[in-house]
């Protein structure tokens, strides 16, 4: 798998106005699951990764707690995800997670970005064939032998696994998330995870140079922009 997954680039909040639409995009996110697995942590494998996550990130309680409250209420948001694709500057491949209550809005929203930076945006399809979709955990520690054997035994098809200047790092197929994070914390003692989510990895790379690296980021940036945007996936290599 090689160190791909590092290729997504990460947007650090480091405004206020930054750290409120992180704060928001978790809120949905924990919302979602919360909705659609239960409130219950210890039940919902999945919701108690992501408050993990969201804590790790600095999120504040009262923003997940008014994500579990609305999630346990009646009604409520109706969103749904949406995927978009496409080819961006340089002709890197793009791959954009959205949560929507308003599919058509959010398609403009993504389309506009793209014609914006003279990307394309294609069909479904279009460009995730080429990408791999992975749960990633990586941790601190030496033995992948033992990890190996944690996550066998748990019944979980690992897809592959590296240990790289003493960080293991797991893949697994998105189903054995929960499963996976589970097996290694329960039998390893790996609390802290230094990447824990489910990403799509490129299967190769495209680097992406001159004018067209600074319309690439662009495109990024306004897709990050966007407060419906959960995730950006590419395969283009950056400097």
């Amino acid at each position: 798998m090689g160190r791909a997954f590092q290729n997504r680039k990460e947007s650090m909040a480091k405004t206020a106005a930054a750290k409120t639409k992180v704060y928001s995009k978790y809120g949905r996110e924990i919302y979602v699951c919360a909705k659609s697995g239960g409130v219950d942590p210890n039940a919902n494998l999945t919701l108690r990764s992501l408050l993990d996550r969201a804590k790790k990130d600095q999120v504040p309680g009262h923003v997940i707690d008014r994500a579990l409250e609305k999630a346990s209420g009646v009604g409520g948001e109706d969103y749904s995800l949406a995927r978009y694709e496409g080819f961006g500057p340089g002709n890197a491949m793009v791959i954009v997670e959205c949560l929507t209550d308003n599919p058509n809005r959010t398609f403009g929203d993504v389309r506009a970005c793209f014609t914006k930076t003279k990307s394309k945006i294609g069909t479904p399809g279009s460009v995730s064939h080429m990408f791999d979709h992975l749960a990633i955990l990586a941790y601190t520690g030496e033995d992948e032998e033992a990890a190996l054997e944690a996550l066998m035994e748990a019944d979980v098809d690992v897809t592959d696994i590296e240990n790289e200047n003493g960080l293991i790092t797991v893949f697994a197929p998105p189903t054995d998330y929960a499963k996976a994070r589970q097996a290694l914390r329960e039998s390893l003692g790996a609390e802290e995870f230094e990447i824990d989510e489910i990403q799509f990895l490129p299967q190769a790379t495209t680097p992406v140079e001159g004018d067209d690296l600074a319309m690439f980021e662009k495109l990024l940036d306004m897709l990050n922009d966007l407060d419906d945007v959960q995730n950006v996936y590419h395969s283009a290599e950056l400097p």
